[in-house]
């Protein structure tokens, strides 16, 4: 057995030092445990746009954020989609959203069936102030409708961290003519099936509304969500006789759902 050789003292608790700093230097800098909420419950909206009738569906949302973070603002109308850039108080991200498919039988009259639409895109977002946010969302149907859709939304927040947060802002609303017509126009040929006065429209702004959400945290993992949104039809859309005969301008929306927070030190 080879001798054992002493280490002074103040090396070796020099060599101590530098051997635990990383150590310690990397627990400090290991982020803090994710959360997970996720959101589900129904929600009233048009069966279509322009439907006088409303449909329920799904009002889903999931968020993701660190430990002593509070959880991004999503308003519960916005569509599905993630920052994929984010500096400072700019994102950017994917949009995914659809509508479902309306058939002759649904508008109540001989027109030609939209089917299901799935809209892919993107948007963009700026918070202002701690309170205000700007958002803008342009999507491309992929079926059904087959045109380009957009919102442009702004939203005042008032939360206290994740006990509760309520949110209250103006909707814009507007599509290119491939949309405007499939929901909207009345071609010739439909006119002549349908009974309806034939209607020609272009692209442009077709609605104008106001969303309001409210999340309310009832203990660490549960929760409650709720919102309501109304928009009203304007232009050449309000002017459609689809909507003046069959439907209405009128286009309420609302959802309630539970929340359950799971994750982090929870």
């Amino acid at each position: 057995m080879p001798p054992r050789r002493l280490i002074p003292y103040t090396l070796a608790a020099s060599s101590l030092l530098a051997l635990t700093a990383p150590v310690f230097a990397q627990e400090a800098e290991t982020p803090a445990p994710k959360r997970t909420r996720i959101i589900a419950g129904p929600q009233l909206s048009p069966a279509w746009p322009g439907a006088k009738d409303l449909s329920i569906g799904p009002y889903l949302d999931l968020s993701r954020e660190h430990e002593g973070t509070e959880f991004t603002f999503e308003a519960a109308d916005e569509s599905f989609g993630a920052p994929l850039l984010q500096a400072g108080d700019f994102a950017f991200g994917p949009a995914f959203g659809f509508v479902g498919k309306r058939t002759a039988a649904d508008v109540g009259a001989n027109l030609p069936k939209v089917g299901l639409t799935i809209e892919a895109g993107g948007f963009a977002q700026v918070s202002l102030t701690p309170n205000f946010r700007l958002r803008a969302e342009a999507r491309r149907g992929l079926g059904g409708h087959d045109g380009f859709v957009g919102e442009v939304s702004a939203d005042y927040v008032l939360r206290d961290g994740d006990d509760w947060l309520f949110s209250v802002g103006p909707r814009v609303t507007l599509g290119d003519g491939k949309y405007q017509r499939a929901y909207f126009g009345v071609s010739p040929a439909a006119a002549a099936a349908s009974g309806l006065p034939a209607f020609d429209i272009d692209g442009g702004v077709h609605a104008v509304g106001l969303t309001a959400g409210y999340l309310r945290q009832l203990s660490p993992n549960w929760g409650l969500a709720a919102y309501a949104r109304y928009d009203r039809l304007v232009g050449d859309a309000a002017r459609s006789p689809v909507v003046r005969q069959l439907g209405s301008r009128d286009q309420p929306s609302v959802g309630v759902a539970l929340s359950y927070t799971f994750g982090g030190d929870r």
